[in-house]
Parts: structure tokens; sequence; C-alpha cells
């Protein structure tokens, strides 16, 4: 394991995550927050072929450096998530929940049967060339397809297709069968490292054990807070005096967040304005609980609208992978999907992917702000043991300009190409204002512009 950056409040290490405890103390660590490989073989990528996320003792070195009571929350792809989930919980942890993160710019990586049918029927072979062949075959107009590769942080790509008819018996029949499923959602593991004794007595001694709730409550304009009844008995219920709660911090915060975009929010139904409730949900008329408790109504009001209010978004910018790169090269990269190979690039009217973040499967800084928030303590250090390009600790250095948090970050990633990415990506968020200002002096200097201080050396 070797050091490739210390700053005051971050590191980052070059080496596998196996063997992070020699450069990190057993029970020093507050929260994981961390995007491990899915399994898949995705792109090529050998580091996500290799089975680390699914062996038991990947998690037990998670368990080792983490404090007891501490949080892990670890990304997972809906096909293989089980399996991670599984190692989690063999290492040690105890599964709490699992987060859906919902997106709308997945795109279906999925075969038409029929079409393969047909091909296979006409030249012996389904592969993706000769399906394209029977789909351009067809006399039927062109038009473009637009999709987003790698999720919400891809790129969008066009692809001029043509509408495919199918010309034989068993095509025909099979024509509309498919082989996968939009992917719209990530699931997020939370786990947490069991502890000795009552939760209090282990947040008092080791500083974790809770969810930040009231700092990752969902933002709504709404008052969510509500009528308490004072001076109840056992006979009378409660009396007439009342106090009023005020809320103005928002929802509390639910196991499903989401981009925001169009497609997740047209998902989502529109409800009614729900009628007044208590913190539990029951209706404004008081129940009675039994032994004369009576239920006093609350003040939460609710205008209608889209269910998706009801979930915090975190809204994923196309800048965000790119941000801090400016001094990086742009480099041709394969868009994910199954047309593209080295020696051709991508096929039928679309050009390779250009990037100066090259990492494929980078995460929202939003959404990761977040998860660090919602499990670290203020103060606290967050590990990233799988860190890719940094997302987790670019999101570490916003919380700490915006909350001033005070968070401390720890990275380890095995691909040594990303480090530097990583590096850029954290710095950018830890200066931003400093690297926004030079910025604006390069590009006024270009197009010949004065700025103040030019002016103030004049004078």
């Amino acid at each position: 394991m070797k050091l490739y950056a210390d700053q005051e409040q971050y590191k980052l290490y070059h080496g596998s995550m196996l063997d992070m405890l020699e450069v990190i103390e057993p029970n020093t660590i507050d929260s994981i927050v961390t995007d491990p490989p899915y399994e898949l073989g995705f792109m090529g990528k050998s580091w996500d072929n290799t089975g680390i996320a699914f062996k038991q003792e990947t998690w037990e070195k998670c368990f080792e450096v983490l404090k007891p009571g501490g949080y892990l929350l670890a990304f997972g792809g809906t096909r293989t998530y089980h399996r991670i989930a599984c190692a989690i919980e063999d290492a040690g942890f105890e599964i709490r929940d699992c987060i859906m993160w919902l997106y709308g710019s997945g795109f279906p990586k999925s075969m038409n049967i029929g079409k393969g049918i047909e091909a296979k029927e006409k030249y012996g072979k389904a592969s993706t060339d000769v399906k394209r062949r029977i789909e351009q075959e067809c006399n039927t107009p062109e038009y473009t397809l637009k999709q987003t590769n790698n999720g919400a942080m891809g790129e969008i790509i066009e692809t001029t297709r043509k509408e495919y008819i199918p010309n034989t018996k068993l095509a025909k029949q099979w024509n509309g069968w498919g082989t996968a499923l939009k992917p719209s959602f990530e699931p997020i593991i939370v786990a947490r490292k069991p502890f000795k004794g009552s939760l209090v007595d282990n947040v008092m001694e080791y500083g974790v054990g809770g969810i930040n709730i009231d700092e990752c409550r969902i933002a709504t304009d709404e008052d969510t807070g509500r009528v308490c009844g004072t001076n109840r008995d056992v006979y009378g219920g409660f009396d007439k005096k009342t106090i009023t709660v005020k809320n103005k911090l928002g929802r509390f915060p639910s196991n499903v967040i989401h981009d925001g975009s169009e497609e997740v929010i047209s998902g989502f139904p529109d409800t009614n304005p729900t009628k007044p409730h208590d913190g539990d949900g029951l209706p404004l008329d008081t129940r009675n609980m039994g032994w004369g408790f009576k239920r006093m109504p609350s003040t939460i009001e609710d205008n209608g609208g889209s269910a998706s209010r009801y979930f915090y978004c975190a809204k994923a910018s196309k800048k965000d992978r790119d941000e801090g790169l400016d001094m990086f090269d742009s480099m041709q990269i394969s868009d994910g999907s199954i047309r593209s190979n080295s020696e051709t690039g991508r096929k039928y009217g679309a050009n390779p992917v250009e990037k100066k973040n090259i990492h494929p499967t980078v995460k929202p800084v939003e959404l990761m702000q977040y998860l660090v928030r919602l499990v670290t303590p203020k103060n606290g250090t967050t590990l990233d043991c799988f860190c890719g390009s940094g997302s987790t600790g670019k999101a570490t250095m916003f919380e700490n300009r915006e909350r001033e948090a005070n968070y401390k970050f720890i990275g380890i990633e095995l691909t040594k190409e990303y480090l530097p990415i990583c590096e850029a990506r954290i710095d950018y968020a830890l200066n931003k204002y400093e690297y926004d200002f030079k910025k604006e002096l390069e590009e006024a200097k270009s197009t010949g512009q004065q700025n103040i201080f030019d002016l103030l050396e004049a004078d």
C-alpha cells in the first residue's frame, strides 16, 4: 500500500483495499461510503471481474477498521448486489436497510429476439453486426436514437437506426420479445457494525451509531410540525391545553433517492392533498388507543402533486465528472455499448466518446454528499476503499465547504491511472473558489478583457 497524496483533510493510497490495515488502525473509521465492483465485467474492465466484492474477507477488512456502530454504505448492481450483501453480512455486519437510487437516464441493452432469429435464419449467426444488417435491410425510414450510456453520469449518444420489421414466420412470432429491462435504479446496502451495550452508550463512547436525520430531511415549504396535547392522564386523555411544535426542517428521510429527471418524476403518481394527520399517519379524527389515551391532530398540511416530493432528489450534473480536470487531455474511450470495439470504434454513425474523466461508473457528487452526510458525524473520518475517480472524496470536501463538517477522507484505489483524476477532483472541491477565480482570470486574458486587478495596477 503506497501513499499517493497526503493533505490535511484527505489521504489517497494506491493499492489493494485488502492491505488497508497496513495504513489504517482498527476501530478508527467513522463511516465507509463506497462503490465496489459489481462483478459484471463491465466494458471489459479487469477490476470488475475479480470477485473481490463477493468475498467475505473484503468486508472483514472494512469491519476491522470501522468503529463499533459505524455505518457501511455500499452500492451494488441489480443483478449481483445480493452477493455483495451476503458477503457483508457474513463478515459480521448487520444489514439495516437498502436505499433505492432511482434515475431516468438508463438505456435498455436488450436484444430483440425476433431480429436475432431472422439473422440466424438468413446468415447463420445472430451477432451484433448481422442483426444490424437485418435492420438496415428493412425498407423503413431512418431515425436518430438518443441514449445515455453508463447511468446518470453518462454521455448522450446518438445512433442512426431503422425500424425493424420481421420477415419470417418465427421472427414475427418472437418480434418484441427481449432480454433485459431498462435500468432505472441501483441499490445501496446499508449496514452497521454491531456494538456492545446500548446505542446511547456506544454513541457516547465512539461518536457513531446513528443516522443524521435532521440534516438529511427532504426540503419542503410545508410546516411538518404538529400540535401536541399536554397533561395526559389514563382516563381523561388530553386536556384542552396544547403546544405547537414547529418544524421547518423538511420531511423525514426515506430509503428512496431519485435524480429529479423527467422520466423519474413522471413515474410517480400525482397525489391529492392528504388530510391532516398525526405523526403515525392516522387521520385527523382522534382515535381511542385503549386505556383512555387519544391522539391529537397534527398541523401537517399537504397541497398535493407528484409523489416524488416525498423523496430526496440528488440531481446529476454532467459537468461534475470533469470538474477540476482542465489540465487533463481528453481521451477516446468506449461508451459501454456492445457496438464498439478497439478496431472500429463505434459503428453506424456514432464516434467514440471523448472524456477527461475516463472512469466508466462515476457517481453524482450530490448523491455522494447526501450519503456521507447521512452516516458520518461531523469531525469524523469517512473511507472509500474502492475510490475510483474520487466522487466520495469530492463530495466530502464539498460538505466541509458547505456545512463546515470538518470531515477527513481516506481513499484507496487499485487502478493507478484513476488516482491523478481522483486527486484533481478532490482538490477542485477543496479549493473551488480559488480554482474558479483563476479560471475566470485566464478566460478574461484569453479574450482580452480587463479585470479589476488590471485596473488597480494601472492606477
